[in-house]
């Protein structure tokens, strides 16, 4: 099951002299962490390298950033996938010792900087949501209400009109047995619409 992080977590390695300063982070998409990849550079004006890895959705990256091809944004990324997150930003800091690791070096240094910021991190199940909408009667609102309480599901929106139109959030993987189960609840009097 796919994880996020709660909030982020840091972590700061030195290996043969350069020095890694890890990040890990929620991110929901390429164009807030492109901001954020920015902001690094701001404060780390003397750095070689800020390397990245984003795993969202349809928009992933892995950035090596100068590194040699494969051997930081990549690594990171694979990190990120081995744990089952999503929506999680991991970025790395590095400053130049001096002293070159190699391919391999620079695999495991990069890859090691982001294993130990995951150590301190809250991760938090991610559960797709679904919005459901329907239109009852209004002797059923109070029914609908409950259905609602008792599923664990928010109310989103109530409206009324001729009928009250209810507008709700609920994990994807309970709605269809909720609808089911709140269909039979109202015997047959209840209208699904398609949510916005």
């Amino acid at each position: 099951m796919p994880h996020t992080l709660a909030t982020a977590t840091h972590s700061d390695l030195v290996i043969k002299k350069s020095r890694f300063i890890g990040c890990v982070q929620p991110m929901t998409d390429r164009t807030s962490a492109q901001a954020v990849v920015d902001a690094l550079w701001k404060e780390h004006p003397g750095a070689a390298h800020v390397c990245w890895a984003l795993l969202a959705g349809g928009q992933s990256a892995a950035v090596d950033d100068g590194e040699p091809s494969g051997t930081a944004g990549r690594p990171m990324l694979d990190v990120l996938r081995h744990q089952e997150l999503e929506g999680v930003l991991a970025t790395v800091v590095r400053y130049f010792g001096g002293v070159k690791l190699g391919a391999g070096g620079l695999v495991r240094a990069y890859t090691d900087t982001i294993a130990q910021a995951l150590l301190k991190a809250d991760k938090v199940v991610l559960q797709r949501m679904a919005t459901l909408q329907c239109e009852v009667p209004y002797a059923l609102e109070g029914l609908v209400r409950r259905h609602v309480d008792a599923a664990g599901a928010e109310l989103l929106e109530v409206e009324h009109a001729s009928q009250v139109h209810l507008q709700m959030r609920l994990p994807q993987a309970q709605a269809e047995v909720f609808q089911q189960h709140l269909g039979d609840a109202c015997q047959g009097r209840i209208g699904w619409t398609d949510a916005d």
